[in-house]
């Protein structure tokens, strides 16, 4: 029991939550992206589903890192974490872009055929995001 206890510590106390979190963003995009480019390239239609998939998970995510970065930064850093404006623009944006294209493939599942290269377009835009804010949360720990 002590053992779940000190775990339990470590996760809520001691080790800030947000960069547990912002690795799933960035994979999803990544993954999203690899599986979009796969699509295009196979002409799979599982392979732009997966695609679909792993971006709608990775809305989750953005939300689940920015709302942990928010915490993190008031906590850890008593609201003055470098570049902390500009990342909450960045994450808005990737959100906005994520659930966008999410909603418009939701309602539209030909959406690739349909409009391809704004629908591709969008992925290479999430995932260049995701790169922009995971290197800008790499200033934060180690310096520019």
């Amino acid at each position: 029991m002590d053992l779940i206890e000190r775990i339990f510590h470590a996760l809520t106390e001691t080790h800030p939550l947000h960069p547990m979190l912002v690795h799933f963003p960035i994979a999803l995009t990544a993954a999203a992206l690899f599986f979009i480019l796969l699509a295009l390239w196979t002409k799979r239609e599982f392979f732009e589903r997966t695609a679909f998939a792993n971006l709608c998970l990775a809305c989750v995510g953005v939300v689940a890192a920015g709302l942990s970065g928010l915490y993190d930064n008031q906590v850890n850093y008593m609201g003055e974490a470098p570049n902390a404006s500009l990342k909450m623009v960045l994450a808005l944006a990737l959100l906005l872009v994520t659930v966008v294209t999410c909603l418009l493939r939701w309602k539209n599942p030909r959406l690739l055929t349909d409009a391809k290269l704004p629908y591709v377009a969008a992925y290479f835009v999430s995932f260049a995001l995701a790169v922009v804010l995971a290197f800008l949360g790499g200033v934060i720990l180690y310096g520019f």
